[in-house]
């Protein structure tokens, strides 16, 4: 596995520079290990909605999760707001960094993560490859 560790600083957009992050480092099969810092404006998609809610306010990042490569990524935040209330959703552009960000990545090197049409969702899904550059013979379906 590999590991990768990047700082954003303040208005960065989060999941901008997570795509472009994958892109710069050629990464196949991502994930994200750990994620905490802040945002300044929160753009999350709540289960079932076509559209982000835009929160103009002061976030902790509680957690970050998902997969990410230079095939498109997917992730789910939890933020809490200044009362302790948190709220989580689907990772959309517009979740801009107000003080910092501190994320840890990693890579399976045995993998590689595509994003292929599923008529059934509707949407881009997950599907994994054994990297034929990896150094396992790890079968995946």
């Amino acid at each position: 596995m590999k590991v990768f560790a990047l700082r954003l600083k303040p208005d960065q957009d989060l999941r901008q520079s997570l795509k472009e992050f994958a892109l710069l480092n050629n990464i196949q099969a991502g994930f994200v290990l750990s994620a905490i810092g802040s945002l300044k404006q929160a753009a999350i998609r709540f289960a079932d909605q076509p559209n982000s809610k835009i929160l103009q306010e002061r976030f902790e990042i509680l957690s970050l999760n998902g997969t990410l490569s230079i095939n498109g990524i997917h992730l789910h935040i939890l933020v809490a707001d200044s009362t302790g209330k948190v709220i989580g959703g689907h990772l959309n552009d517009g979740n801009l960094i107000y003080t910092t960000a501190e994320i840890v990545i990693g890579e399976s090197e045995d993998l590689v993560f595509l994003r292929t049409p599923d008529e059934r969702t509707g949407f881009l899904e997950l599907e994994i490859k054994s990297n034929p550059i990896g150094e396992s013979d790890l079968a995946v379906d």
